[in-house]
């Protein structure tokens, strides 16, 4: 449960689930993965993006083997102590690891509260300290983890963001939204283009000491990026990240 939530932050299940099972069968436990050099957890982590997520997996899989027997634990504060691991996170584990009544504002949850309870076709940008007092005080006090579960799957697969189904859905007759004819929100603001962009040249950087066995020199990495000045800038921010470890001038290593 642990491993999932890390990948699927920001990233679709398809591209998760290949990794997510080779990752199962190579590390079982936290103290099999605490085991092995973070290097081979960034290996592990292929192109899933955001990979400061591998290094902050390694530091909790060390933290579990250490302080915890190797159990995540099922508490909220103990979660949130953990690198990487924030609200969302914390929430998601204590509802479907251990059935407890705890929010994981995901953004399917988030829409179909917007819609059906308040009226909106999307809910703000980020998540607002009034949103989660209203998310609580609307989770049932009994079987919270199975309504939780509900409305995720009420907004991924009925209350879609592009072309939800309010003829099937099985609270249209309730639904604040649809009642109101459906009036629309301002549009979200635009993600960053990904292609040229600083992002996608730490990725072509980091795929090339993925597949090496061993430091890479500065003309390799020269190749993988034509363009200087945003490879040097790509190289300092993963460097910086914890993700890249110079070992002499003009050659570089994953972190051991």
């Amino acid at each position: 449960m642990l491993v999932s939530e890390f990948m699927l932050q920001q990233t679709p299940v398809a591209r998760v689930l290949p990794i997510w099972t080779a990752w199962l069968e190579r590390w079982p436990t936290p103290d099999s993965q605490a085991a092995d050099a973070p290097a081979e957890t960034i290996r592990a982590w292929g192109r899933l993006g955001y990979p400061r997520r591998a290094l902050r997996l390694h530091e909790t899989a060390t933290i579990l083997a250490r302080d915890h027997r190797g159990q995540v634990p099922a508490d909220a504060s103990a979660l949130r102590a953990l690198p990487g691991v924030g609200d969302y996170t914390a929430g998601a584990i204590l509802a479907f690891a251990y059935g407890q009544r705890a929010l994981a504002l995901d953004t399917n949850v988030r829409r179909v509260i917007a819609r059906h309870d308040l009226g909106q076709e999307r809910a703000p940008t980020s998540v607002t300290v009034s949103e989660v007092a209203y998310a609580e005080s609307t989770q049932p006090q009994r079987g919270g983890a199975a309504w939780m579960a509900a409305v995720m799957e009420l907004g991924a697969l009925v209350c879609t963001s592009r072309a939800p189904a309010c003829g099937s859905c099985p609270v249209a007759e309730s639904c604040r939204w649809l009642a109101l004819g459906k009036p629309s929100s301002p549009p979200p603001r635009r993600e960053a283009r990904y292609g040229g962009s600083d992002r996608q040249a730490r990725g072509a950087l980091l795929a090339v000491l993925r597949d090496a066995a061993g430091p890479v020199t500065a003309q390799r990495l020269d190749l993988a990026w034509p363009v200087t000045a945003q490879r040097i800038r790509a190289l300092d921010s993963l460097v910086a990240d914890g993700l890249l470890v110079p070992v002499s001038r003009g050659r570089w290593t994953l972190p051991d």
